[in-house]
């Protein structure tokens, strides 16, 4: 018998709430991620349960026990439940009626198993009670210990059902596969249904992309996605070929994993278009395009030294030769204030001819590496003047 061992299982506010609902003859059971993480040793971050009881029959239950109830999804059967500061969503068993690709009709079930069947993925459909114990209804088990992704059942009835499986199969392979072990049935499957997914909206297809590009190494995904036709219909053009010497200069200096570093190794005709990036990401990933052989020094002062170090690691994937000091150049960079101020050429130069000298001293200084006096940058912005 397996059991987790896992420090949410003794948290005080869920094991009020699944004393409640078994208090009531009702299973209440820890289901997928949390049970998945918990077992591969792994963070979790939200703890989901499922249960027999209706959603009406969890709110009244919740309500008599004084907890706040919301509906959050109270169409598909989930409520959310509030117990000591803490937020759990509470699903109720369900089984597919229909489904177009994109959304389900569901009716509630009693049945576990039933339950389980309709999930994307054996390891993601394990469910464990209050006192650790695992329930494997699907074989979930067996791959998990092997880091092997699998559709529940037929992969093209699960993919038929939702064609955002596609990219779901190629993300959490990344996170939790083995490289190199892919499902070959799954990959078969997925290549024939790729042209489904011009069903999905480019916001879900986004979600998906910034969480697989966000694992420590998504390399084999990328590459699996784009022997399957998924890569170029969901990021026209881009092209995976500097990401592993990205992810390798990543690791030699310690920097945490960037999806949008990533997305900017990647490339593509139109990211912003087909990810529906932020205005915020777009700004980010053109500066990143923008800047491509600006001056580390020049892009730490103008940008930051977070965005210096991220072009600093795209041209290492690229095969450029940096500085030994380079690091040290950002650093300094980064925290390097113009001495010059507008103050100290008025009232010689004034109006627009001020914001010009002031523009050219400080390009100078940059230019110098920072070194310029004062004094030599008030000459500089005077010159640029004609003033002497």
């Amino acid at each position: 018998m397996t059991r987790i061992k896992a420090d949410f299982l003794r948290d005080p506010g869920l094991q009020r709430i699944m004393a409640m609902l078994e208090g009531a003859g009702h299973q209440a059971l820890v289901v997928g991620g949390a049970v998945r993480n918990a077992l591969m040793g792994q963070a979790v971050s939200d703890v989901d349960l499922a249960s027999d009881a209706r959603p009406e029959q969890v709110a009244a239950l919740a309500h008599a026990a004084g907890l706040r109830v919301i509906p959050t999804g109270i169409d598909h059967g989930t409520v959310t439940v509030l117990s000591d500061d803490a937020a759990y969503e509470i699903t109720t068993f369900r089984r597919d009626v229909d489904t177009d690709g994109r959304h389900a009709s569901v009716a509630y079930s009693t049945d576990m198993a039933e339950d389980a069947r309709r999930r994307d993925f054996t390891m993601n459909a394990l469910y464990a009670r209050a006192d650790g114990t695992v329930l494997d209804p699907v074989g979930g088990l067996p791959d998990l210990r092997a880091r092997r992704l699998r559709f529940v059942g037929d992969p093209r009835v699960r993919i038929a059902e939702d064609y955002l499986r596609i990219l779901r199969f190629f993300r959490f392979h990344a996170w939790y596969g083995t490289p190199g072990k892919a499902d070959r049935q799954a990959l078969a499957a997925i290549a024939d249904l790729t042209p489904g997914m011009a069903r999905l909206s480019r916001e879900r297809i986004g979600a998906e992309m910034r969480k697989l590009l966000s694992a420590p190494d998504p390399c084999d995904a990328l590459a699996l996605m784009k022997g399957c036709g998924v890569l170029a219909q969901v990021l026209p053009g881009a092209d995976a070929a500097l990401l592993p010497a990205l992810i390798a200069a990543e690791r030699r200096f310690a920097e945490a994993p960037d999806w949008l570093l990533r997305l900017a190794a990647l490339g593509g005709e139109d990211p912003r278009r087909d990810l529906r990036l932020s205005n915020a990401e777009d700004h980010e990933l053109r500066a990143l395009q923008q800047h491509a052989g600006t001056p580390l020094h020049a892009a730490a002062y103008r940008l930051g030294p977070h965005m210096a170090r991220r072009l600093a690691l795209l041209r290492l994937a690229g095969g450029a030769q940096l500085p030994d000091d380079w690091e040290t150049t950002i650093a300094r960079a980064g925290t390097a204030r113009f001495p010059l101020q507008a103050a100290d050429l008025m009232p010689a130069i004034t109006g627009p001819a001020l914001g010009h000298a002031l523009r050219a001293a400080e390009d100078h200084w940059i230019d110098g590496g920072f070194r310029a006096s004062r004094e030599e940058l008030a000459t500089v912005a005077r010159k640029a003047q004609g003033k002497e």
